[in-house]
Order: structure tokens, then C-alpha cells, then sequence
């Protein structure tokens, strides 16, 4: 594949975020174009939710991921920056941005176990980061089969006809995106991911290098926000209308696909480790923001308005405290 990489820092900001977009655009084509695809073959909706959407909407980070973990190198650790950035700002930056606009309750039916699940994904996730202290083909199998016993887990509650809060997306991904649209989304998006992912990558390894920063550092920042960004407008849009209660458990979900199927995939392309700075700073913030959210959920609390604030706070708060070790480091 070709490489196309800036010979100025400025030019490799200006292609990460060229890479963003890609991603970001090419993720939602990809997925509205499979959604109308498999409609339009009369596949079951709860069939195209547990797979085509629930999959689709972790594209960017999965292949952000897979890119970078076959680089290699520095790129791993954008790669595991990525999963546990994505995760934490989901929860403090996605969630609370909204809620300064609508509060968010918690209560939607059927979430909390899918709270557990977060919980246990998250438990056995860091047990590989602070056991083995590596996510290799051993772990990637065991993550990946806890993703794939979740996946049914969700499709036999929602064939007996339980509420299913994880599987709320479909419809919003069949508007406006049949006839002659879907061949078009579905090119542009398996073209354009691919090539979001290079520039994004290889342009976020050079900036690493040029300012002495720890690998971690840019999937942790730039590539989290980035790939968080759907899930932002998503909630932002719900919020806008009132009704952000219900994209909670997409954003549960995603943390779950994030852990599971994203690290268990990078588990099987190759070894990633972890810096000490990513498992006695980064993990233990990823591990306190599930432990906030899984309490909320629990107690069918509510993001207010203070409480969101105070969760954009916490996560301005990380970015500048990682900014300022690393620049220290550098």
C-alpha cells in the first residue's frame, strides 16, 4: 500500500486529520450501505443489527487497530492507545458533553447487564495488561470468544422480545441510503477506511518521533478523539432532541466491542505491550470511568448538567496531565 507521509509537522497534523475524516465518513457509509444491502436481501434486522451494526460502528477503531498492530514497531502502542482512549473519552467526553445540554438518565431497561458485561470485559482486559502484562494470540482467541458469547447473549434476549438498548442504531442507518447509494457507500467506505487508517497511522508515528512522545500518547489523544466523534454526534443529536437516554447503551456496547472485538483482533495480528505510564496512568483512568458509569447505571442515576460538566472537566483534566508527562519525557 502506498504511504503518504508529510515531510513537516504540520503537514502531518494536517494529514491525520485528513485521516479522521476518511474514517469517520468512510465508517458511516460502510455500515449504512451493508445496512441497506442486507435490508434489501430481506435479512433479519435483528441479524443485521447483532452483526452489520453493531460491528460496523467500531470500523474506525478496528481499523486504526489492525493497521497499526501490523506496523508494528511504535505503531502498537497507537494501537492500544487507541482502544483505551476511545473508551475513556466515550464515557467522560461523549456522555458529558450532551449532558450539559439534556440530562441523561440511566434507567433505560435492560442496560444494567449490560453493565456487567462492560465490567467483566474491562476486568479481563487489564488482567492480560497487568498479568502476562501483553495482549497476545492467547488473549486475542479468549477476548474474542467473549465477544462472539456477548453477541449471542444480546440476540437471544432480543428473540425473546426483551427491550434491547444496544441495538437502537438501525434505523437511523436505512434513512436515505438505498437504490443506486448503496454499491456507492459500500466502495467509498472499504476504500476509504483503509486509507484513513495509513494516513492516520503513519502520519501519527512520525509526530510521535519528531516531538519524543510516548507511542501511547497518540492513539490516546488524536486517534481516540477522532474515532469517538460518531459516537459524540450520535448522543449530541439524541441530547438535541430529548432523547439521549437511549444512545447510553450504544455507548455501553461500544466500550464492550472496543475491549473484546477490537483487542481480541489485535491480539491475533500480533503482541502488544504496555509502557508503565499506559498501565498505572492510562488503565487505571479507563478502569475509574467504567466504575462511574457501571455506578450510575446501577443506581438508575442521571448524568445532570454539573455532573456532565464535571465529566468534560475530568477529561480536559487527562489530556493536559498526559500532555504535560509526556513533554516532560520528551
Amino acid at each position: 500500500m502506498l504511504s503518504f507521509v508529510a515531510e513537516t509537522p504540520i503537514g502531518n497534523f494536517a494529514l491525520v486529520a485528513l485521516g479522521l475524516v476518511f474514517l469517520i465518513i468512510a465508517g458511516d457509509l460502510l455500515v449504512r450501505g451493508a445496512v441497506s444491502l442486507a435490508t434489501t436481501l430481506k435479512i433479519p434486522t435483528l441479524l443485521i443489527s447483532l452483526t452489520i451494526v453493531a460491528f460496523g460502528t467500531s470500523a474506525p477503531e478496528f481499523v486504526v487497530t489492525l493497521k497499526a498492530m501490523m506496523g508494528g514497531g511504535e505503531d502498537v502502542g497507537i494501537a492500544m492507545g487507541n482502544i483505551i482512549g476511545s473508551n475513556i473519552a466515550n464515557i467522560f467526553l461523549v456522555l458529558g458533553l450532551p449532558a450539559i445540554i439534556a440530562p441523561i438518565a440511566m434507567s433505560t431497561p435492560g442496560l444494567r447487564r449490560h453493565a456487567v458485561a462492560m465490567i467483566v470485559a474491562t476486568i479481563v482486559f487489564c488482567a492480560f495488561v497487568y498479568g502476562p502484562e501483553k495482549i497476545d494470540t492467547t488473549a486475542g482467541i479468549i477476548l474474542l470468544a467473549m465477544i462472539a458469547a456477548y453477541v449471542a447473549y444480546i440476540g437471544l434476549h432480543a428473540a425473546r422480545g426483551d427491550n434491547e438498548p444496544t441495538l437502537d442504531e438501525l434505523e437511523e442507518f436505512t434513512e436515505g441510503s438505498g437504490g443506486w447509494k448503496i454499491p456507492v457507500f459500500l466502495i467509498v467506505g472499504i476504500l476509504g477506511l483503509p486509507f484513513g487508517a495509513q494516513l492516520l497511522v503513519d502520519n501519527g508515528s512520525v509526530l510521535a518521533s519528531t516531538y519524543g512522545v510516548r507511542d501511547e500518547l497518540i492513539g490516546l489523544t488524536i486517534v481516540a478523539f477522532g474515532t469517538s466523534l460518531p459516537e459524540l454526534a450520535t448522543v449530541w443529536a439524541a441530547a438535541m432532541r430529548k432523547q439521549a437516554d437511549v444512545a447510553v447503551g450504544n455507548i455501553v456496547g461500544s466500550n464492550i466491542f472496543n475491549l473484546l472485538f477490537v483487542g481480541g483482533t489485535a491480539g491475533l495480528v500480533g503482541t502488544a505491550t504496555f509502557s508503565d505510564t499506559a498501565r498505572f496512568i492510562d488503565l487505571p483512568v479507563m478502569i475509574g470511568a467504567t466504575a462511574i458509569l457501571a455506578l450510575l447505571i446501577f443506581a438508575q442515576g442521571r448524568i445532570n448538567r454539573s455532573l456532565g460538566a464535571l465529566f468534560c472537566l475530568a477529561y480536559i483534566g487527562y489530556m493536559a496531565f498526559i500532555a504535560s508527562q509526556s513533554a516532560l519525557v520528551g
